[in-house]
């Protein structure tokens, strides 16, 4: 395993822990439709957040939330609307960001809910 997924599972394992401890409960985590993937897919009340989790290990050039770009938002969607589809979920849906930044100096998280939306 890479350094690099190495840090993306750490993330993710943060993710969770801060979601869980935040009410969420986690359905599903690095959930799969063809090629497309979900981080986390978590529900609190009657919302289901579909969570995207970047972590890098510096944000000198840019935030880890900053490369969610439009082409990964549309297969978020696509992902999204085919798991509420197959579950039969009629909750509200979300799209959130967390992201992480994990240096020698210990680990930033910042959720950001509703990050981004279809544009219908």
């Amino acid at each position: 395993m890479t350094d690099k997924q190495v840090t993306g599972q750490n993330g993710e394992s943060l993710a969770q822990q801060h979601l869980s401890a935040n009410g969420y409960m986690i359905l599903d985590t690095n959930w799969r439709y063809g090629h497309l993937e979900v981080d986390i897919i978590a529900l609190k009340e009657n919302t289901l957040a579909f969570v995207e989790v970047k972590t890098r290990s510096s944000d000198k050039i840019n935030a880890p939330e900053a490369s969610v770009n439009l082409q990964k938002q549309r297969n978020l969607f696509r992902a999204a609307n085919y798991y509420v589809t197959k579950h039969g979920y009629g909750y509200e849906v979300r799209f959130d960001i967390i992201s992480i930044v994990q240096s020698a100096q210990g680990s930033r998280l910042e959720h950001m809910p509703d990050a981004f939306s279809p544009k219908w």
